[in-house]
């Protein structure tokens, strides 16, 4: 007796199989992608070429989505959202420069620096946001937040269980490192992370302060001599140099009724023309 599924049979299995496959996109796809092939004469390899590109994209959109959720980047703090023109041309080519990602192939660091309100969360929330697009798995975090969540685990005795989970992360953004008042043991919890990462994986960290203040931090001068050693190794440096905080800014315009959301063009200078100017 011949047990050989016909034509038809199989025709009538394909959602089913794809679903076994888990290939679901494929599945819900086919009957339209059928009535295009058949419309437009599609090889067979074309009509599977574009049942696969589907299952791609739509395996890419949902990636995407979890390791967004899973970062916990601000909303909204996105590159669309920041302003780049209130920052000099030097880091305006940094940003352009460090939004391809290749920054986290090598496991170099990002350091970011200026005066509270100089949108220096905002740029690095900006950058984890496109790392995410282009497939890496960032999260953000207050710096304080994570030396509490180290410390914890610490006591418990999990700290290389949590060091493990976080090691997954492409990148780790510490905002406000400068806030951070440690004590002895949270300033080994630390300094362990940094060290875990170092030359493995990257971290972007924002800070207020400069290096030669950050004997506030680590208190102990070896301590901090360390730690600034191994972020500055493989690292981009981004000085945030503003007259005025975003936010003193902001309250301006609104209460001159000027729309904040408007792209501003530079009253003060240009720092484009002010380089170009400085080489004549």
């Amino acid at each position: 007796m011949n047990t050989t599924p016909t034509t038809g049979s199989m025709a009538e299995n394909v959602p089913e199989l794809l679903q076994r496959l888990r290939l679901p996109t494929m599945a819900s796809e086919l009957d339209e992608a059928t009535k295009r092939a058949e419309a437009n004469d599609w090889t067979p390899k074309a009509f599977l070429g574009h049942l696969a590109n589907a299952e791609v994209e739509a395996r890419r959109v949902r990636r995407v989505a979890r390791n967004l959720k899973a970062s916990r980047l601000p909303a909204g703090k996105t590159l669309d959202t920041l302003n780049l023109k209130r920052y000099t041309l030097k880091v305006r080519r940094q940003v352009a420069s460090l939004v391809s990602g290749d920054f986290l192939d090598r496991a170099e660091n990002i350091l970011l620096f200026g005066l509270p309100g100089r949108g220096k969360s905002h740029m690095a929330a900006a950058i984890g946001h496109e790392m995410i697009q282009r497939g890496y798995k960032v999260f953000f975090i207050p710096t304080h937040q994570l030396v509490q969540r180290l410390l914890i685990a610490k006591r418990e005795l999990e700290l290389e269980k949590l060091l493990c989970r976080l090691d997954k992360f492409d990148c780790v953004i510490l905002d406000d490192i400068g806030y951070v008042q440690q004590e002895r043991d949270e300033v080994e919890v630390l300094f362990t992370f940094l060290g875990e990462r170092y030359e493995r994986r990257s971290v972007i960290v924002t800070s207020n302060l400069v290096f030669s203040k950050w004997g506030q931090i680590f208190k102990d001068p070896m301590t901090t001599a360390c730690a600034i050693e191994r972020l500055v190794h493989h690292s981009t440096i981004l000085e945030l140099v503003r007259k005025k905080s975003h936010r003193l800014e902001e309250a301006e315009n609104r209460n001159r009724g000027v729309d904040i959301n408007t792209p501003e063009t530079d009253t003060d200078s240009d720092p484009e023309r002010e380089e170009s100017g400085s080489k004549r």
